[in-house]
This record gives structure tokens, sequence and C-alpha cells, in this order.
């Protein structure tokens, strides 16, 4: 198994994986999503493959304050091998890499098995109220 850094040529092969996973929601375009992740100059998504078969992804990227991770997505074939932990790992090694001093992550309100997950790995739900609105 490896990890490696998306290129465009990824793009279907991924967008199926977080729709497979159910990470997708009508008003995100997770295209779109991919792309901005693969050419911005802060993000990246990291994949995990074995001989050739995507097995899991994981979006990161630094907005200069903390690192943020996305569309952690194991496939559903795979699941409980400890391919979350391992992108889990790769994903907070490469916001080390850049002096993140903090990750963090957003998990929908429900989500039980995600927030167990996250929690088994030492993440902790934080103080903080999350804010937003569609800009389009």
């Amino acid at each position: 198994m490896n990890i490696e850094e998306a290129g465009p040529a990824d793009c279907a092969e991924v967008v199926a994986l977080w729709q497979a996973a159910g990470l997708t929601r009508p008003w995100n375009d997770p295209a779109a999503d991919f792309d901005r992740a693969v050419t911005g100059a802060t993000s990246a998504i990291l994949l995990l493959r074995a001989g050739g078969t995507l097995l899991g992804t994981a979006m990161v990227g630094e907005d200069g304050h903390r690192g943020w991770v996305y569309y952690l997505a194991v496939d559903q074939a795979v699941r409980g091998q400890g391919h979350g932990r391992t992108l889990m790992a790769a994903a907070e090694s490469w916001l080390r890499a850049r002096g993140c001093p903090k990750l963090q992550l957003m998990v929908r309100d429900g989500n039980d098995a995600a927030i167990g997950f996250y929690r088994a790995l030492g993440l902790e739900p934080q103080p903080v109220v999350t804010l937003g609105r569609f800009l389009h």
C-alpha cells in the first residue's frame, strides 16, 4: 500500500468513491471540490492505493492558521482494516510538514460512527459553533 497525492486524472475515480461512501451532498459539486484541492497551493487529496486499486482518500488543506481534513473515505469493501487510520496519519504528516499547529475537521451532526472513529484517534469535540452561508 502507498499514499500518493491525487492528480487531475484521478477525479472520476475519487468522486465515485466519495459518492459510494455517502460523503457528497446535492449542494456541493464534488468534482469542483476535487479540482480546487488538487490545483490549490495549500491543499491536496491523499490517495491510499494497493496494487493500483483506490482504497481511500483524505482531502487536506491549511488556511494559514489551522489544518483541515475533508472527504476521508474508505471503500466499503475494505473498511475495518485500519485504512482510515493510515489516511489520518498521512493527513497529519502532510499538515505537520507545513507547520500547522492544529488539525480540525467537521462531522455532520448525528454521524455517531464517524465521531466515534475520530475520538478513537484522539480528536475531541471543540467548544465552537460553526456558522455558514452559501455564496452561490
